[in-house]
């Protein structure tokens, strides 16, 4: 088969450049000035203070490597002129979702209206991956094959450890706060397309959803697009990391597809085991231990990307991403995003109080979105 086309979706927050806080009520012009600079690859988020880019479909990781570091450096020079910034990372450490204001837009609006304050809590940001699953394959058996391998991917995103102005406890608190809505995280079994359309179909029928796309599962086939859509990971303030992530997942569904019976091991043990792994990596990052599928026995990160460089560097290389799973080890050699900034925030936190530590954390997310 031939390589499958992917694409890649960032969402940012908008930081006052002088406070360092997350801007509630962005002026006007300074969107506009967004919208004009991305066209139709800009888009308004829950909030007025975030923001998102939805890539032009790739062939190739050059092409994603270049757009996703000129869209950071396009977006940052057209909010420069207001005194504002761009902030990439799975939360902000200086957003009070109190004083976030919803943006009006009818889908928006209605999020609001159906899910109280879970919506307003959501002041987060994700990387979101779309990979082509063409006919004749089956998105859901696809699915079945990559989901046991998704913790892994989550734990390497990690960046939102700060929550509300404290340690939060988990890595990726994102994915505790995801948590509370509805058809988010792991999704149910499904044993094929048909099976997830007809679910569809039925929560449709019953009025619990409005559109397909109200199912927010950490990955699902997408509505609009022949793909499987990754959406589960923090988003990532360093590219490089971003594009490992979106490589990683790449590699996952495109050895998927060339399996003679994809997800046939996919099982409620299987699930199980994920839904363990997944707890894990939220919880921990990096630093967990995680119980390899199909053994019952525990690994480390480091042990566990190891078994899918043994699985899928082949693959790897199919796609021209021979350092792929060198730039993967760094991540856990140097630590997360969710690493860093703890680092940042509890030597802070010794010698200034906490509202100094969250900014100095600030700061380095700053720093390392206009990097890219």
């Amino acid at each position: 088969m031939s390589d499958p086309r992917f694409g890649i979706e960032e969402e940012y927050f908008i930081t006052d450049l002088h406070s360092r806080e997350m801007v509630g009520r962005p002026p006007a012009e300074a969107i506009e000035a967004c919208k004009a600079a991305m066209g139709d690859a800009f888009a308004s988020e829950m909030f007025q203070g975030q923001i998102e880019v939805a890539s032009p479909v790739f062939t190739d990781f050059s092409q994603a490597s270049d757009y996703l570091r000129g869209a950071r450096q396009t977006l940052s020079a057209a909010l420069e002129p207001f005194g504002l910034g761009l902030l990439c990372a799975g939360s902000h450490p200086l957003a009070d979702w109190r004083d976030q204001v919803p943006t009006a837009e009818a889908h928006f609006i209605q999020l609001f209206q159906d899910y109280g304050h879970v919506a307003r809590r959501s002041v987060l940001s994700g990387l979101h991956v779309h990979v082509e699953v063409p006919p004749p394959f089956d998105r859901i058996q696809v699915m079945n094959q990559v989901l046991p391998w998704t913790p892994l991917l989550l734990a390497l995103s990690c960046s939102s450890a700060l929550w509300d102005g404290a340690d939060s406890g988990f890595m990726s608190y994102r994915q505790v706060a995801c948590g509370e809505w509805p058809r988010m995280g792991v999704p149910p079994m499904f044993v094929d397309q048909r099976d997830y359309d007809g679910h569809i179909a039925f929560l449709s029928e019953i009025g619990t959803i409005h559109q397909p796309s109200e199912c927010w599962w950490g990955i699902r086939p997408a509505v609009r697009y022949p793909t499987l859509e990754l959406r589960m990971t923090d988003a990532c303030p360093r590219v490089e990391d971003a594009l490992t992530l979106a490589g990683l997942f790449r590699v996952l569904v495109t050895h998927a597809m060339e399996q003679a019976q994809p997800g046939a091991t996919y099982d409620l043990r299987a699930r199980a085991i994920l839904e363990e792994n997944h707890w894990r990596a939220k919880r921990f990052g990096i630093h967990g231990r995680f119980i390899v599928p199909g053994s019952g026995t525990e690994c480390t990160a480091e042990q566990w990307l190891g078994m899918a460089q043994l699985q899928f560097a082949e693959t790897a290389r199919q796609l021209r991403m021979p350092l792929l799973f060198e730039h993967a080890s760094n991540i856990i050699a140097e630590g997360t995003s969710a690493d860093r900034q703890l680092a940042v925030f509890n030597q802070a936190l010794k010698q200034h109080g906490a509202r100094s530590a969250l900014s100095r954390v600030t700061a380095l997310l700053l720093e390392e979105t206009a990097a890219g």
